[in-house]
């Protein structure tokens, strides 16, 4: 065996030690359930409106959604926060130093965030499904489309989080972006059918995989009447594996070359004075 894929062998144990401490963690535990009723509430208070000419509650339609969604930002938002935490603290710079470190580390980053993407959705999905009615139900068909959703889902959003997470600053900066996200969601079809909004809002919410996300899940866990909801009545499958692999490419083809430069750029130098900054911001 080489000593990259040595390497990348111990990135994988690495991150699903991670990834199980994660759910013995007090702090993360809580994360997991925060995030759970954050996205259950809203759910609980449409649940039994219904959704016009789609045959489905609001409710229904949301599930699938916000499980999009939130594969989306686990994806970005978090590698992009792990990454940037740990280059402020240190931890990237210990694994330069060690041969084909980076390569370990990053490996366990995708298998750590991967898992905490699947447990962000399972929760949400194992207390919706019981609150309302009409989803899951579709058999067969819909796990085959869950075995190419998510994981084209995870290939989209990943690398490009480990893009944003190399140019930002600071953590702080990455909280900052929760911002323009928080947008994307109003116009990505989550919690209304993105059929509803004007011709423009449509074509810029379809550019990002948030909406093609939440699509590809409807169109595994809702009944097939619920496409009567959707834009030109289809769920588009080529057009959502087509828009989820250019984003994938982009990230792939992007990650790379931002990350060997953001290597190439740690130093202890560099860690000292992103720490007197950040002391001079305390102060």
């Amino acid at each position: 065996m080489s000593a990259v894929w040595y390497a990348a062998l111990l990135g994988v144990r690495r991150g699903w030690t991670e990834l199980r401490q994660s759910f013995t963690t007090g702090q993360d535990v809580f994360g997991y359930v925060l995030w759970t009723v954050l996205l259950i509430v809203p759910l609980y208070l449409v649940r039994d409106d219904p959704l016009e000419g789609a045959g489905i509650s609001t409710g229904a339609f949301m599930l699938p959604s916000m499980l999009g969604m939130t594969l989306a930002f686990t994806g970005m938002t978090t590698t992009a926060q792990l990454l940037a935490i740990e280059r402020e603290d240190g931890t990237l710079l210990r694994a330069k130093a060690v041969p084909h470190g980076m390569v370990g580390h990053l490996v366990g980053k995708i298998v750590m965030v991967s898992g905490t993407a699947l447990a962000s959705m399972a929760l949400p999905f194992a207390v919706g499904v019981f609150l309302v009615d009409g989803v899951a139900r579709q058999g067969g068909g819909a796990l085959l489309t869950l075995v190419w959703v998510v994981p084209l889902g995870l290939l989209a959003t990943l690398p490009m989080g480990a893009v944003v997470g190399s140019l930002v600053s600071s953590p702080r900066t990455v909280g900052l972006l929760m911002l323009p996200v928080m947008g994307l969601v109003v116009i990505s079809g989550i919690y209304f059918p993105l059929s509803e909004l004007p011709e423009w809002l449509r074509t810029v919410g379809q550019v990002f995989p948030v909406y093609w996300l939440g699509l590809g899940l409807r169109s595994a866990l809702l009944p097939a009447d619920a496409v009567a909801a959707e834009i030109g009545a289809s769920w588009r499958h080529l057009e959502t594996v087509g828009v989820l692999c250019a984003w994938a490419v982009a990230g792939l083809l992007l990650a790379p070359s931002v990350l060997r430069r953001m290597a190439r750029r740690e130093s202890g130098a560099a860690m000292a004075e992103r720490h007197r900054k950040a002391m001079q911001r305390v102060g």
